[in-house]
């Protein structure tokens, strides 16, 4: 999730960091290490979310899509203009709208004779530290481009299993909300009309019949007050889920669940995976790639990392520290082994990511196909419940008059 960190820069300025974490301590914490003094944390604009989901990735605070821009500056470099033409030509087709300015700015450093990541830095809540990273490792080699299109390459990944996981829990949630929409309306409607016409039978209703009436003359009595409760109902959950503890519960909650819980740490090995990937393959250090990386995950895969890393810098293997705390799969413990030992380790980093990815794909695929007709079997279950109960009457009077 993104988080907006106000803090203060080393030279006493206070800044605004878009930061992208798990929770707004892994938030902090990222702040921390790039040399910032932590103000206040907050969660990203809600409207940010729209533009994540659609494969944009705008900066909160100035509407800059690091995305689009990776993909232009990407097509200008390979087109044979220099940095500081492509940047300018950018900046000149911006004008006017949202983002100029930070191009301007960029253009502005470069010609300050600050080198690109530097020019980067300095606006840290528009170019994530990965981004920075990634570029500073390039200048070494002068591979800037190739640098930039592996990054690009990383966020469309990173961006398309998320927005696998989007789209496998839009359906089931509709399907849910449609549901209980039709049940509030029979409840809240029909019901209350059915049970003028059973007035006259009293006590030799059904026993259950008797009680949905009973319930839905009280909710049809009280109507005045059943949309404000709903609407203070809806937005009380609301508010809850955006208050970063109450996520912090459920997810902890969701750890705990066997099949899910696994899957999630799956998902999280696969970001972890493909971002060391990414930075391994820019020239990034390890050390410094698994300090970048921590910020992504939940805090108890978090504190394993911190450990991993501390091992390894103590000159341990990477498989075998990141086995001991936790970090590894059965296969993602050989294939570390096999790129230690062949000397390949960002390449076998890439191949364990892909390989989670798509077994998280499979097994998003497995649980929709079951998990969606299962919830339309509940809904339709309990509308029909509605039905049955409202015309057993009927059917009694029915078998009586025979």
């Amino acid at each position: 999730m993104k988080y907006i960190v106000q803090a203060l820069s080393p030279s006493g300025e206070v800044v605004p960091l878009t930061v992208d974490a798990a929770d707004g301590n892994a938030a902090r914490l990222s702040a921390a290490s790039q040399g910032y003094k932590v103000v206040a944390v907050r969660g990203g604009a809600p409207w940010s979310s729209l533009a994540r989901l659609a494969g944009l990735r705008l900066s909160p605070t100035t509407g800059f899509s690091l995305q689009l821009f990776c993909q232009e500056l990407v097509s200008l470099l390979d087109a044979g203009l220099s940095l500081v033409e492509a940047i300018e030509l950018l900046s000149d087709k911006e004008r006017g709208r949202s983002g100029a300015q930070v191009l301007t700015q960029l253009h502005a450093d470069l010609q300050r004779g600050l080198s690109f990541s530097d020019a980067l830095a300095h606006q840290p809540e528009v170019f994530a530290a990965l981004f920075v990273a990634t570029v500073r490792a390039s200048e070494r080699t002068g591979d800037i481009a190739q640098a930039i299109g592996r990054f690009l390459a990383y966020r469309q990944q990173i961006d398309a299993i998320r927005r696998r996981i989007v789209s496998a829990s839009v359906y089931p949630v509709v399907l849910m909300v449609v549901g209980l929409l039709v049940a509030a309306f029979m409840l809240l409607f029909v019901v209350p009309r059915f049970s003028r016409i059973y007035e006259e039978l009293g006590n030799e209703l059904p026993w259950l019949t008797r009680v949905m009436i009973d319930w839905a003359r009280v909710l049809d009595d009280h109507s005045w007050l059943v949309l404000p409760l709903g609407l203070a109902l809806l937005g009380g959950v609301a508010y809850l889920l955006g208050r970063a503890p109450v996520r912090a519960a459920l997810v902890r909650r969701l750890w705990r669940m066997p099949v899910i819980g696994r899957h999630l740490a799956l998902y999280e090995l696969a970001r972890l995976y493909r971002t060391l990937g990414m930075l391994l393959d820019s020239g990034v250090t390890l050390p410094s790639a698994l300090d970048m990386s921590g910020g992504l995950l939940s805090p108890s895969l978090r504190a394993g990392l911190a450990r991993a890393a501390a091992d390894i810098r103590a000159g341990q293997p990477v498989s075998r520290a990141f086995e001991r705390h936790g970090l590894t799969t059965a296969v993602s413990l050989r294939l570390l082994g096999v790129g230690e030992r062949s000397g390949r380790l960002p390449h076998m980093v890439q191949r364990i990511a892909l390989f989670h990815e798509d077994e998280l794909g499979r097994w998003l695929e497995w649980f929709t196909r079951l998990f969606e007709p299962a919830l339309m079997m509940v809904i339709g279950g309990l509308i029909g419940l509605i039905v049955v109960l409202l015309y057993l009457p009927i059917f009694q009077l029915a078998d009586s008059i025979r």
